[in-house]
């Protein structure tokens, strides 16, 4: 429901306007001075402010309401106003204006008027909004994406393409820093929702206690302190695609209750008993180990089973290694217009250290970095100094041994890498699946 602040210190003046625009689906909330209205607004989200211009001070000058619109200005708050008086002044009418107010009514107000301005503002305001939104997508877009030079990542993209069609639930699973959000992005995008909105939400970051209101919403007076609606993350990906990373990270008593959703499409508001249904495209990932947590009851296998419909794994930076150059080059070129600095090239050095590096951080990790080189350099170049990984451990070198040990090793380490999934095991080491058949059984390890 839209909140409207009404500030006027003549209770009569409120009475009327509180059955005027609930009458029309409003909820008012009522001040009687400009101070009262600054807390009200700390308090609750408003939509629009009708603003009373004068008060204690005297009844014609507007001198407190210009300092209540200076005060909105001030505190960056973007919320529309509609001043009124009952006194015709266009000097008055001016300065409102210059202080941000976005239209003037006079005292009696013929209701139809009045309505009809309050709408215009909303209806303006939305479109503003909307607006801005376009306008970040449209920078964002205008970014050159970067173009994966490794066979895996080439395979995995392709994948994504083929299931973006479909509303197929997505599992992208992964170590930290590996871009598991910018992939659900680039499943959004390729999708038949891409129109609609991409929500996130950082299924960590939720305390357990507010799990139910982040996710499915609240009605005003649901629990102490819902003094306002919330919308749910599941309405706001409305026709679109809800995001959940970090989603091996929900509590155990909360699972049930997005198991409901994913498998009914049905939920409730909290404090309200209407039932509602979601309609919109489930994105999930995580850097857990799934087998250990279902093992360890701490995470339902059922649930699991409804976010893996298509389960797919992101390699790790050190797997993509024909793209740790090129991928440095293109963030020195992305940070270097974003702080409006001079193109650094990077030295062979560097390079080679680049190559050499573990990265544990992955790609969030390569991004970091070079932002920070670029940020501090002071020549055109960037050297194996300016990296700083001087203290990183470099990558883990295999010892000398036979082919045949070497050959052992690496068989056993896909084995368990893959939960002695053979076929994915022979995949992960570029075999077909006879190969490795062959192999186990040359070498015992069955």
């Amino acid at each position: 429901m839209t909140n409207i602040l009404v500030i006027d210190d003549r209770s009569d003046i409120r009475l009327s306007l509180v059955l005027l625009l609930e009458d029309h689906g409003y909820q008012v909330i009522e001040a009687d001075n400009p101070q009262t209205a600054q807390q009200q607004l700390k308090q609750h989200t408003i939509s629009l402010i009708l603003l009373d211009m004068n008060f204690s001070l005297d009844t014609t000058s507007g001198e407190e309401g210009l300092q209540f619109l200076n005060w909105l200005q001030s505190a960056k708050l973007n919320t529309p106003v509609i001043a009124m008086t009952a006194w015709s002044n266009t000097d008055l009418v001016v300065q409102a204006m210059k202080l941000g107010a976005k239209d003037f009514i006079e005292k009696p107000w013929k209701n139809k008027q009045l309505i009809h301005i309050i709408s215009q503002q909303l209806s303006l305001t939305s479109l503003q909004q909307e607006n801005a939104k376009f306008k970040q997508q449209l920078t964002e877009q205008a970014i050159q994406h970067y173009q994966w030079q490794s066979a895996c990542m080439a395979e995995l993209l392709d994948t994504l393409k083929k299931v973006a069609a479909t509303d197929a639930n997505i599992l992208l699973t992964g170590a930290n820093g590996t871009g598991k959000s910018e992939l659900a992005r680039f499943v959004h995008q390729h999708s038949n929702r891409q129109h609609h909105p991409l929500i996130s939400v950082n299924m960590g970051s939720i305390p357990e206690n507010l799990f139910e209101s982040e996710m499915f919403g609240h009605v005003k007076g649901a629990f102490t302190d819902a003094k306002a609606n919330r919308i749910g993350r599941f309405e706001l990906a409305e026709n679109g695609s809800l995001f959940l990373d970090e989603i091996a990270n929900i509590p155990l008593t909360q699972q049930a209750k997005l198991l409901r959703v994913l498998e009914s499409g049905e939920y409730e508001v909290l404090g309200s008993s209407k039932t509602q249904r979601a309609n919109c495209r489930v994105i999930s990932a995580t850097n857990g180990k799934f087998s250990e947590l279902i093992a360890n009851d701490v995470f339902r296998e059922d649930l699991y089973y409804r976010l893996n419909t298509i389960e797919l794994t992101v390699p790790s930076l050190q797997e993509r290694s024909l793209d740790i150059i090129p991928l440095a080059k293109f963030f020195i070129t992305q940070f270097s217009q974003k702080y409006h600095s001079n193109y650094c090239e990077l030295t062979q050095g560097a390079q080679q250290a680049l190559l050499e590096y573990h990265w544990p951080g992955n790609i969030r990790e390569l991004s970091h970095l070079i932002e920070r080189a670029v940020l501090l350099n002071s020549n055109a170049l960037i050297d194996v100094e300016d990296l700083r990984l001087k203290a990183a451990a470099p990558k883990q070198q295999l010892p000398i041994m036979t082919l045949r040990d070497a050959e052992i090793q690496l068989i056993k380490k896909a084995l368990l890498q893959t939960d002695n999934h053979i076929p994915q095991a022979a995949k992960l080491l570029g075999l077909t699946k006879s190969s490795m058949y062959r192999r186990i059984e040359k070498y015992e390890l069955a």
